[in-house]
């Protein structure tokens, strides 16, 4: 397989057959993200991708799923997104789902029958970063769209059949936006209702504007303590129809699994023992991205 560049793919999808079709982020500006310094958008040459599916179908014939790297693979045009999922579908028939990273950019792109039509071709899954549901916090953050934007987006995803996974980060609003942002970020979920969520904590990479903010002391990243904190404010005040809440990444101090609405208590009062001392969390030693 030609893979250019470090590779990002969601822990989900640890499994699946990695097929790049991009290079790098369609956006690229959002102020936290040290995903692809290493690389320039671009979209990959159509032979190569071609030839990724013949080795795929000869190699990965025990994977049952696919995930179309890089960071924003539906930015491609719609009918070359749609010949690689006939291609898919011809050539490796034993895949039963596709997926992909999307951005509201992206997502906005599409019509709402050029949705549906991805989801008739195979793509199964899209993940979706919202980070935050505070509007501030998004423009400081150079994040694509406001909140409205990113909630509308996401509700067409599911509206054309897409399952919609959609992270956020646990601190992106520093020790003094925390509690808009836990509150915010839930509001924002609530009304979109995807089907899963997951929650990541924020980790300062090098290289990135944010980490340059925080060196210069403009952004104070709250302790493990505020950060619990921050996710039992966003989780008390999430309500959807149903879905999972994760907050079991490298990232997290806390691992959570949580299956709305039924397991908001449990997980609640978990996060109140944390807050109270009485469970052990991750080391700072091996939190990772």
């Amino acid at each position: 397989m030609d893979y250019q560049g470090t590779l990002i793919r969601p822990p989900s999808e640890a499994g699946s057959i990695l097929l790049q079709v991009t290079l790098g982020c369609s956006h690229g500006k959002c102020a936290f993200c040290g995903a692809y310094l290493d690389k320039k958008f671009a979209i990959k040459d159509q032979d190569v991708v071609w030839r990724d599916l013949a080795f795929a179908a000869t190699h990965c014939r025990r994977q049952r799923r696919l995930f179309l790297c890089d960071g924003d693979a539906l930015i491609l045009p719609q009918s070359y997104l749609l010949d690689i999922l006939a291609r898919i579908r011809g050539q490796l028939p034993w895949v039963t789902r596709v997926g992909s990273y999307a951005n509201a950019k992206s997502i906005a792109r599409k019509t709402d029958q050029e949705l549906l039509e991805l989801r008739q071709a195979g793509l199964g899954i899209l993940y979706m970063g919202v980070e935050s549901g505070d509007d501030a916090i998004l423009r400081s953050m150079n994040k694509y769209g406001e909140s409205a934007t990113l909630v509308e987006q996401g509700q067409r995803v599911r509206l054309a059949g897409i399952k919609l996974n959609v992270t956020v980060i646990n601190g992106l609003g520093g020790v003094e936006h925390s509690l808009s942002h836990a509150r915010e970020t839930a509001r924002a979920l609530t009304v979109m209702d995807p089907d899963q969520i997951g929650a990541l904590s924020l980790m300062l990479v090098p290289g990135t504007p944010l980490h340059t903010l925080h060196a210069q002391g403009d952004f104070l990243v709250p302790d493990a303590l505020g950060m619990l904190a921050e996710l039992r404010e966003m989780l008390s005040g999430i309500h959807l129809s149903k879905g999972l809440f994760l907050a079991n990444h490298a990232s997290n101090y806390l691992p959570l699994k949580v299956r709305l609405p039924s397991g908001k208590a449990k997980a609640l009062q978990e996060l109140d023992a944390a807050l109270a001392g009485y469970r052990r969390l991750r080391p700072e030693s091996v939190r990772a991205l």
